[in-house]
């Protein structure tokens, strides 16, 4: 958008919510805080977007190395108005309508934000150099007081901490959010004192500069007061995350997606999920994770950075990370899939198994209590109950490969480095250390001795004892 730029302020240590991560960079909704409202921006199309930095400046950089942003740096903590002033710096030149906002602003929405650019530059009145987002809160404690004239006008803000008895009273308050015209922006914010409780350059000041020198100042009152607040603490930090997520369920029951009880099913903003997929209570599905249609993910699965093709199914409880899965796959109750792990269609995983950084191949399975690591397994293979794939030696990693159509027998051992061609049977109870030729039956079991009366004898001679 021509004529517009923003600057967004995320210089602070944020001391409340007494963490050494900047508070910016603490999550929502499975994105740090500050990504929303530069997401929100960007549907704006500006000119120009200035980040300004200052504690951990490098992480907050890092996080936002994706963006389409310049920064700025606050190297001291001198107020907002002095980190207005470290953002000019890139704008130099620019002119237009700068939009000032705080990076720990997450619910924030772009529709919010080109109305009050609209109403910024509303036809037929005189532009104002500045307006303000306000809203009324039943306990303003703790945030700064909108002052207005008889005539309704807004002439000042004044913080928390220097309001007088009956400025304390007044219900409106300042979401921090701001429309300035540049060249205005450019001259006020010279103007600034640090003559307040706190000793420093407050933004707010420069609606009384405004006000006394005869320009616009115009406030738009937000009547979600949630959509505006700014995350202080971790209290407001779980408020987020529960108006986060429920914007995202939201969002997907809309889209075609069952979500059983919204309020029990936990689901990132980062989340792609296909229609027709059911989500059952106590889910979480986290990251950047994409679930095909026609799915069901029963109670308590939790799934991170995943894939999962459609008509899949995920059992109860099944704990899934950066796994690939294709259509058809069955996973779980219970199972365990840990980074690497890629299935392809119809693959069957069940209960109390665990896979990691393993391959397998259409159609195969692994229905109870096994063990496989480091494993390429091929299709139409069968892994018996209580088999391990051994693939540590205490040193490195090694490999098993399995070839297509292999039976693996229950209470196998299968010691990588090894491999098992096609269509092998791998007897149970045997352990493998050397490779098994396609078509091949191992066995590696002890003749079976069955020695009679051998119970009765030792009881005999435990009773004597």
């Amino acid at each position: 958008m021509k004529n517009f730029a923003a600057i967004v302020l995320a210089a602070g240590k944020g001391t409340r919510m007494k963490s050494a991560l900047p508070k910016v960079l603490h999550p929502v909704a499975g994105a740090p805080m500050i990504d929303y409202p530069i997401s929100a921006l960007s549907s704006l199309a500006p000119e120009r977007v200035v980040v300004v930095v200052g504690y951990c400046r490098d992480e907050v950089q890092g996080a936002l190395a994706s963006r389409r942003v310049s920064f700025a740096v606050q190297a001291s903590q001198r107020g907002t108005g002095h980190a207005v002033l470290c953002g000019l710096n890139p704008l130099a030149g620019f002119k237009g309508d700068v939009l000032i906002l705080s990076g720990d602003v997450p619910l924030i929405t772009g529709a919010t934000l080109k109305a009050f650019l609209k109403f910024h530059r509303r036809r037929g009145a005189k532009r104002p150099v500045v307006s303000l987002i306000t809203m009324m809160l039943a306990n303003p404690s703790g945030y700064g007081r909108v002052v207005r004239n008889e005539d309704g006008a807004v002439v000042a803000v004044v913080e928390d901490k220097d309001c007088d008895v009956e400025q304390k009273k007044i219900n409106e308050v300042n979401s921090g959010i701001y429309l300035v015209d540049a060249d205005f922006l450019s001259a006020g914010i010279k103007k600034l004192g640090t003559k307040n409780a706190q000793g420093e350059y407050y933004l707010p000041d420069l609606i009384s500069i405004a006000a006394r020198s005869g320009h616009g100042v115009s406030a738009l009152t937000h009547l979600d007061p949630q959509e505006v607040m700014g995350i202080n603490n971790r209290v407001e930090l779980a408020t987020a995350n529960r108006v986060m997520r429920m914007r995202t369920l939201n969002r997907l029951m809309l889209s075609g997606v069952s979500v059983v009880d919204p309020e029990a099913t936990y689901i990132d903003s980062t989340v792609k999920i296909g229609m027709d997929t059911v989500i059952h209570p106590g889910v979480h599905i986290t990251g950047k994770t994409f679930i095909g249609s026609r799915c069901s993910i029963e109670a308590g699965a939790m799934i991170h950075d995943s894939i999962i093709g459609e008509a899949s199914t995920i059992k109860a409880y099944s704990v899934i990370e950066s796994t690939k899965a294709g259509k058809a796959v069955v996973i779980g109750p219970f199972a365990r899939l840990r980074p690497g792990a890629r299935l392809s269609e119809g693959v069957r995983i069940g209960n109390f198994v665990e896979v990691k950084k393993s391959v397998m191949g259409k159609g195969s399975k692994a229905n109870h209590l096994s063990y496989i690591g480091d494993a390429v397994i091929g299709s139409g293979v069968n892994i018996g109950a209580g088999t391990i794939t051994c693939n540590y030696d205490g040193v490195s990693k090694h490999l098993t490969r399995i070839g297509d159509r292999a039976f693996i027998g229950s209470d196998t051992q299968l010691v990588a480095p090894v491999k098992v061609g096609k269509g092998a049977y791998v007897g149970s109870g045997t352990t493998v250390t050397r490779n098994v030729p396609p078509g091949a039956l191992v066995i590696t079991r002890a003749d079976e001795r069955v020695i009679e009366g051998w119970a009765d004898k030792k009881m005999m001679k435990k009773s004597k004892g």
